[in-house]
């Protein structure tokens, strides 16, 4: 099953290193059942039937992506290594992934892995990218 690792900005790598997220504890995957993403402490899991669809997109302001957070205008959860680019996932029914016990749920996911247009085809059977 496909592995996306996070493109992760050499500027970035001390303190993402802070909150836990290392290149062996950051990645996307593309599981039989299921799509899963671990980013440091953080987990977010789905069945690939929740997947509406995944676009590549940025760049972004470096201040609304970097790390683990919360968009305040759509609740969408952002896993943020770089500010160049990366993918949006939304779900059919929001997911967990900030909050322990699921206790906030997030209607789409910006990943910035290394290969966004791969992890874009896997997620959707898309050819285009």
């Amino acid at each position: 099953m496909p592995r996306f690792a996070f493109d992760i900005d050499p500027a970035w790598r001390i303190p993402l290193l802070l909150l836990g997220v290392s290149p062996a504890r950051a990645f996307a995957a593309v599981e039989e059942d299921g799509f899963m993403v671990r980013f440091g402490p953080w987990v977010l899991r789905t069945p690939l039937s929740n997947i509406i669809d995944a676009t590549v997109t940025g760049p972004y302001s470096p201040l609304k992506v970097f790390g683990a957070r919360m968009s305040l205008v759509d609740l969408g959860v952002s896993f943020g290594t770089n500010a160049r680019r990366g993918v949006c996932v939304r779900f059919r029914t929001p997911v967990p992934a900030l909050a322990p016990g699921g206790l906030l749920t997030h209607p789409g996911a910006t990943l910035t892995v290394s290969d966004p247009e791969g992890l874009m085809k896997a997620l959707t059977g898309s050819q285009d990218a």
